[in-house]
């Protein structure tokens, strides 16, 4: 007898069934199935963006190097930035200010290229420079290598 004592008397429930907690993962699923792939998509933009961004300044450096002194001849990325980490000294002996302390790299980590005189334009006056984009491989400013190929993009 005492059993049945100690039972709860059938009531309203409090709860939720495994019906209705399934219904509610499955919304949550729909809605990252929507929601994830705009958000890479966003992130990708913007380590793009990034990227010309800081391909822009490594070019206003190179251009205020270039004011002074003749910036050096290459393709590549190491010259060009020991040339700019560690100038040397001016005419009269006096050691000229580093323009960087560091390598410039693109959104993934990467060192940017450099080329002077620019091979793909010959008549350019400045050098072209170019990150390997989100395949960290440098195809020359092709493929999804990223560059400031217009002027909009000149102008961020």
């Amino acid at each position: 007898m005492t059993l049945l004592k100690n039972r709860r008397p059938l009531g309203p429930r409090s709860g939720f069934t495994l019906l209705e907690v399934l219904l509610v993962l499955a919304i949550l699923g729909v809605i990252a199935a929507i929601a994830v792939p705009r958000i890479l998509s966003t992130k990708d933009d913007a380590d793009i963006d990034a990227t010309k961004l800081e391909i822009r300044n490594y070019l206003t450096t190179l251009q205020r190097f270039g004011i002074k002194h003749d910036l050096p001849q290459s393709k590549g990325q190491n010259e060009i930035i020991d040339k700019l980490m560690n100038p040397g000294v001016d005419k009269n002996g006096k050691q000229i200010k580093r323009l960087i302390d560091k390598a410039p790299r693109d959104a993934w980590g990467e060192v940017l290229f450099y080329e002077y005189p620019d091979s793909k334009d010959p008549q350019a006056d400045k050098p072209r420079v170019w990150s390997s984009g989100p395949n960290k491989q440098d195809e020359d400013g092709a493929g999804d290598d990223v560059t400031l190929d217009n002027l909009q993009d000149a102008n961020l």
